[in-house]
């Protein structure tokens, strides 16, 4: 709540009878719940907004011919998987005129338990932009793999009142939150928790009844209009999702209309460094749409009150009396890269400059990469003569997979990578120190013709993922994270082409974006140097490759899982 001190000022403001601190001037001002632009002047007063009209001001900024929003909101994203700190984040996302996130820190929780999730709230204290948090609820996301944590809800329970913190992350165990799972039902009932996020894909009927009858009032795995539409018809909330791996906005846009867009928002879920750089943020997924015949009134409403809403934040997301003074100011409505961007009433971004110094950071944990021995007998996968073997197969531009049977390559009783065919190995070991589980399996669609990728951001449990065309290369990969404790990396001929390091829990770096963003350059040459086509983000698609709650085939440090079964299968047929 405001002062009374400090309401009385505003209220002084907003009648026309003392300056404000700050005037736009001459601006068409969006209006978040008609979808309108408005002519005229938007008076500040402290970090509050006085009125829309005609207002004068101590400080006078000429805003004629722009076109004035409130700030941007990303609905659901992972500040670990950008791989670069939060402050180090901040900065970018307020370039694009983003002021408020809400993020699931299930990534670095996954490697740290509480921990992590604490380091994070740590990190994100006294910024200029508004981080809020969901609190993890799938730590570990299944018994089918092994991560560095379990937690529990007694174990969040006491992170669950923190001013930050507004409820319960995506709730990926769909199968244990259906069929109303102890530990699951335990999650949802803890006390407070208001909100709690959707994660289902492809779940529909009652199975999707069941789902949202648990008290999930949000989804952003829909893949398809009509799985959004039957969604949105049973309650959710509808994030529509444009990720570095899964581009779902323009196949989730159709569903959208006049009468169920007030219940749709905007989220990048996992978004890489380079992208968020090149492309932008929130900003982005409004230019795609408005690009693609869209109206700009109902993406700017996704991306600014509706999320407020979802998110029961009922201070911000517009531009009236009363509210947040977050505020974009851009040139035109095509190219959605701001010029001005206000902050709790203050400049935060002139001119595309940043005027904003991030500290260093406060705290970092110790090396997290506590994996066993590698050595070459791990990778070995003994021949089945005449057998099929179930392969991963990629879908390019999503994280969604599919299963193939396929006849794999044989060189001394052995299933070797084959190029020709585009079946290569791919590995996960666990580097928590739990139990020194290898998984090895087959994937094609990824192209590298020689050399091998590793990674220790491998959704969801973050254990040490390589694909390779030939044995020596992965182990030399895996190696060459262990030493440096964890990040990403290319080998060729027995040598390292390319190296980011990730020293924070193996996910982010403790460098700043252009040191990060030059690696990943680098990375990305050789990948490509190596094989991998255009449309496969190398280390996007190998992330998500360890992931067993998205369909259809997945590889954990325990073994091959068929999501739709949700269960261990055998690598052969």
């Amino acid at each position: 709540m405001m002062e009374k001190t400090d309401l009385a000022a505003v209220l002084a403001v907003a009648r026309g009878e003392a300056p404000a601190d700050i005037v736009l001037k001459g601006g068409f001002v969006f209006n978040s719940f008609t979808g309108e632009w408005e002519s005229g002047d938007v008076a500040i007063a402290g970090a509050t907004i006085a009125g829309i009209g005609s207002y004068s001001g101590q400080k006078e900024i000429d805003v004629t011919g722009k076109y004035v929003t409130p700030g941007l909101m990303d609905a659901h994203l992972h500040i670990e998987s950008t791989m670069v700190a939060p402050r180090e984040l901040a900065k970018i996302l307020l370039l694009n005129g983003v002021t408020t996130i809400f993020a699931d820190p299930h990534e670095i929780a996954n490697v740290l338990g509480c921990a992590g999730i604490e380091l994070m709230l740590a990190e994100t204290e006294d910024m200029p932009l508004d981080i809020f948090f969901m609190l993890p609820s799938c730590v570990p996301a299944t018994d089918m793999e092994t991560g560095g944590a379990v937690l529990t809800a007694a174990k969040l329970d006491p992170l669950i009142s923190h001013e930050r913190v507004l409820g319960l992350g995506e709730m990926m165990n769909y199968p244990g939150t259906i069929c109303g799972a102890d530990a699951v039902l335990d999650k949802l009932a803890l006390t407070g928790c208001a909100l709690c996020d959707g994660h289902a894909p492809g779940v529909s009927g009652k199975a999707l009844n069941a789902y949202l009858a648990a008290g999930i009032t949000s989804d952003h795995e829909a893949t398809t209009a009509d799985e959004a539409l039957e969604k949105l018809r049973r309650g959710a909330y509808l994030m529509l999702r444009e990720a570095s791996g899964a581009h779902n906005l323009l196949d989730l846009l159709p569903a959208v209309t006049p009468l169920n867009c007030r219940r749709c928002c905007l989220a990048t879920d996992d978004r890489h460094l380079d992208e968020l750089v090149s492309e932008g943020s929130i900003n982005y997924l409004i230019e795609i749409g408005v690009a693609h015949g869209y109206a700009v009134e109902q993406l700017l409403q996704m991306a600014t009150l509706n999320t407020a809403e979802r998110f029961r934040l009922y201070d911000r997301g517009a531009l009236a009396p009363g509210y947040k003074a977050d505020i974009c100011v851009f040139d035109n409505l095509v190219n959605f890269q701001p010029q001005l961007v206000i902050k709790n009433g203050a400049v935060i971004v002139n001119k595309q400059k940043l005027l904003w110094q991030s500290p260093p950071l406060l705290s970092a944990p110790a090396n997290t990469m506590r994996l066993e021995n590698v050595h070459k007998q791990q990778l070995q996968i003994p021949a089945r003569p005449g057998k099929k073997a179930r392969v991963i197969r990629i879908v390019p531009e999503q994280i969604l997979t599919e299963a193939d049977y396929m006849l794999p390559e044989v060189q001394a009783g052995f299933v070797v990578s084959d190029t020709r065919r585009d079946i290569l190995k791919l590995a996960v070991w666990e580097r928590h120190g739990g139990n020194g589980n290898t998984g090895v399996g087959l994937v094609h669609g990824f192209g590298l013709k020689r050399g091998a990728l590793a990674s220790t951001v491998a959704h969801d449990s973050h254990n040490l993922i390589v694909v390779g065309a030939d044995d020596r290369d992965m182990l030399a990969a895996a190696v060459a994270l262990q030493e440096v404790g964890g990040g990403l990396a290319v080998v060729a001929d027995g040598e390292v082409k390319a190296l980011l390091p990730l020293p924070l829990a193996g996910l982010m770096s403790d460098q700043d974006t252009e040191f990060v963003q030059h690696k990943l350059q680098q990375l990305h040459f050789w990948a490509a140097e190596l094989g991998v086509p255009e449309n496969v983000n190398a280390f996007n698609c190998l992330s998500f490759l360890a992931l067993p709650v998205i369909p259809r085939l997945r590889l954990s440090d325990k073994g091959l899982v068929d999501v739709d079964q949700f269960a261990l299968v055998d690598l052969w047929e």
